[in-house]
């Protein structure tokens, strides 16, 4: 069984998408996609520097594009199971088509806008905790005033707070943690913080209809499988100020008989977690259109 998979923020580098828009027909795609929200996502995908797509309200958006354009490469293929990590889950509910590609794309055009605004209220942001038990690590960021932002399994949990907390914790690790890396982000995201953003994202969504999941869709709040488009829409709104629980949805996967999970562009950081967690599964990262003849044999091996 076959699971395809979008990143989060934090997974953009500079120049990402330059060699998918080689690909027939990808610039005009991402050129009427730009036009549609006001973004020219060409310059941030191909020549912007890391600080300019750090920015949330574009990398979200980039994230978002490149991860339909990458899975619209493959083909057309029907997956046992979606699910995203963080602003991904836009990506996976437009894969289970619950919202179109033009639904998605403002959806996460006033999600990246909105997440903004709201960590340009206190300078925050997120950091990866690597090795160490959650029994001890999270009791420890609470103890700083940090939020467990991502729970992903594997030995890693992202936390999330103001810089000042994040520099106390730099200086006092939990006991087990190997390394604490600050993460290309521009904001504590899926903590109180962007709690003003979920009223706008609220609003933009009560404008969208949205489809029952053509697919298994599995929820980053809590692992769960969500069978109706409504509810899909709902969890995308709340989880902007709730954390994500990545590692409930390996167990999910895991549950419903995953084969093998394919990460769509800018793909790497799932699989990664994928191959610690997720045993004797075969993973594929989409990260240039060069990895797209192994995704076609995994899709045709695993999605009967």
């Amino acid at each position: 069984m076959l699971v395809l998979v979008a990143p989060g923020q934090g997974a953009q580098t500079p120049g990402f998408l330059t060699p998918w828009l080689e690909l027939p027909g990808a610039a005009d795609r991402i050129a009427a996609w730009s036009d549609a929200i006001g973004l020219d996502l060409v310059h941030y995908g191909t020549q912007a520097d890391a600080d300019a797509i750090r920015d949330t309200a574009v990398a979200q958006p980039l994230l978002v594009a490149a991860g339909l354009l990458s899975a619209m490469a493959l083909g057309d293929i029907t997956p046992g199971a979606v699910a995203g990590h963080s602003v991904g889950e836009i990506t996976a509910a437009a894969f289970a088509g619950v919202l179109d590609e033009k639904s998605a794309l403002g959806l996460v055009r006033g999600r990246g806008l909105a997440m903004a605004e709201a960590a340009a209220l206190t300078p925050t942001g997120m950091s990866a905790l690597l090795g160490g038990d959650p029994e001890t690590t999270i009791p420890h960021l609470e103890k700083l005033g940090l939020t467990p932002a991502n729970v992903n399994g594997a030995g890693q949990i992202v936390a999330a707070g103001t810089l000042e907390q994040l520099a106390a914790l730099a200086e006092d690790k939990p006991a087990g943690v190997r390394r604490v890396v600050p993460l290309k982000v521009a904001g504590a995201f899926h903590t109180r913080h962007m709690a003003p953003a979920v009223d706008a994202l609220a609003r933009s969504a009560e404008a969208l209809t949205p489809a029952d999941p053509r697919v298994t869709y599995v929820s980053n709040k809590d692992g769960q499988t969500v069978s109706g488009g409504a509810e899909v829409l709902q969890r995308l709104v709340g989880q902007v100020a709730n954390p994500v629980r990545w590692d409930l949805c390996m167990e999910t996967f895991q549950k419903l008989g995953a084969t093998a999970l394919i990460e769509v562009c800018p793909g790497g950081t799932l699989t990664g977690i994928a191959k610690r967690a997720m045993p004797g599964v075969t993973t594929l990262a989409l990260k240039t259109p060069d990895d797209l003849d192994a995704a076609r044999v995994l899709v045709a091996e695993h999605s009967a």
